[in-house]
């Protein structure tokens, strides 16, 4: 198994500050990534779902007398599932997270993800852009809360990925000003299937009892999407807002010794990729088909940046896929195959004052502009012209040298020899040797270098 790829970030100790927006959502900003970061979270009255409406997932909770919560625990000592790493960073810090690569492509609300984002809070995040603000939204969280590692020794994190499920555990973690109470000891279970599960086996206090000021306290998934709009402070400013569109949080009497959440993943419009499956499918709904993208939607995803900024949801309404294929085959009819309108493929690009002068070329999958198609052109015969002339150089150096290999007693090749510094014996160029072969001295062995597997 390959080692990890890990990024360590810092954490705060009081995450993040909320503010109510006009739109009833929960605002928190801050700057962050040397700019301003808006996160949008749901209302308060939309935090407390105790049956998601079958939108992204199904879950279902199991207490200390299902035989499912014992299978669902995935035990870190079996090395049938695989080889457990011990974080030493998580183990022995507190408010910190750190990035890890999976072995497998994770769907997660349709998104297939390849790296997570493991925190000392009792929560994995997945966001792509990394901030101070991990615990808003794009989250794991089986019991996200105010844990410190670092208090005790036998306090860890841990994990293992054996290619099919990839498993978290935060075993024996305290909370701050709350030691007394007892050790946590939990984990979350991400399978290639998209099935998530949280088990836990030691909680001496519930979630109320928990409840701290300094970390915010929750179970569930949530996920969200970014979008890019100019400053209403300055227009050539940028503002980045984290929108919020879906959250499931797990009714926390649920959560107790020996228990177990499943989430099952539902289909999603991200997985149709064909316009007939996109608009005809029984398993999803609302979702409309961008031409242009050529992707499914319903225009709430982590695409939702492209979905806007290609006027998605204007294409798609009253359209039909025969009105796509017609589109297409009477643009194919009056542009040759290989020039078409930019406007077609991608925003107007920056430069092109004149529309009808901004063209592409297209070659299988590159996307070039005329412009630079011309000075690719010039670039490779020049790069012809050089191979051709070293080429060339090249033989004329072999034809000399063996001529001077076979006529060593004429005039010019003697001439040369005889002018050298050192004098070079004609026998050396009569006969031919083999070329050196590397001989190890006696009593030496090879040095053998082999590659360790991870710690």
């Amino acid at each position: 198994m390959s080692q990890p790829h890990e990024e360590s970030t810092g954490g705060d100790s009081h995450p993040y500050g909320v503010q109510r927006s006009s739109s009833g959502h929960a605002r928190i900003s801050r700057a962050v990534l040397g700019g301003g970061l808006t996160i949008n979270t749901l209302p308060d009255n939309m935090t407390r779902v105790v049956e998601d409406y079958g939108k992204y997932y199904t879950w279902r909770s199991f207490g200390p007398e299902d035989q499912r919560t014992e299978e669902l625990w995935v035990d870190m000592n079996d090395v049938r599932h695989g080889q457990v790493r011990v974080h030493g960073i998580l183990s022995n810090s507190y408010n910190q997270a750190v990035k890890v690569a999976l072995s497998f492509d994770f769907p997660f609300y349709g998104h297939y993800l390849r790296q997570i984002t493991i925190a000392t809070g009792g929560f994995i995040f997945t966001g792509e852009i990394t901030h101070r603000m991990l615990t808003a939204t794009q989250y794991i969280a089986p019991l996200m809360a105010n844990f410190d590692p670092s208090y005790a020794k036998e306090s860890t994190v841990q994990y293992l990925d054996n290619g099919e499920v990839f498993v978290v555990q935060w075993e024996q973690v305290r909370l701050p000003g709350k030691e007394s109470e007892g050790v946590f000891t939990f984990q979350a279970a991400l399978y290639k299937t998209g099935t998530i599960t949280f088990s836990y086996r030691d909680i001496p206090l519930s979630l109320d009892g928990i409840g701290s000021a300094e970390h915010p306290v929750k179970a569930g998934l949530s996920d969200a999407f970014m979008v890019t709009q100019p400053s209403p402070q300055s227009p050539d400013a940028q503002q980045r807002t984290i929108h919020e569109y879906h959250r499931v949080e797990i009714d926390s009497t649920k959560i107790t010794s020996f228990s177990a959440v499943e989430f099952t993943p539902l289909p999603t419009c991200l997985q149709h990729d064909s316009c007939e499956l996109c608009l005809s499918s029984n398993q999803t709904s609302n979702c409309s088909w961008c031409n242009v993208l050529q992707r499914c939607s319903d225009g709430m995803d982590r695409h939702r940046q492209e979905w806007l900024d290609y006027a998605c949801s204007e294409e798609s309404k009253n359209a039909t896929c025969e009105d796509y294929s017609s589109g297409d085959s009477s643009t194919g009819s009056s542009t040759t195959p290989e020039m078409e309108d930019v406007s077609s493929l991608t925003p107007l690009q920056k430069g092109c004052d004149d529309e009808t002068k901004c063209h592409i070329f297209k070659t299988g999958n590159d996307v070039r502009t005329d412009s630079s198609t011309k000075s690719e052109g010039w670039a490779n015969s020049g790069v012809i012209a050089g191979i051709a002339a070293a080429l060339v150089l090249l033989l004329a150096l072999i034809l000399v040298a063996l001529y001077i290999n076979y006529h060593p007693t004429a005039a010019s090749p003697l001439y040369l020899i005889q002018r050298r510094n050192d004098y070079w014996p004609s026998l050396k160029f009569q006969k031919q040797h083999p070329g050196y072969t590397e001989v190890e001295g006696e009593g030496r062995e090879r040095d053998i270098i082999v590659e360790a597997g991870p710690c």
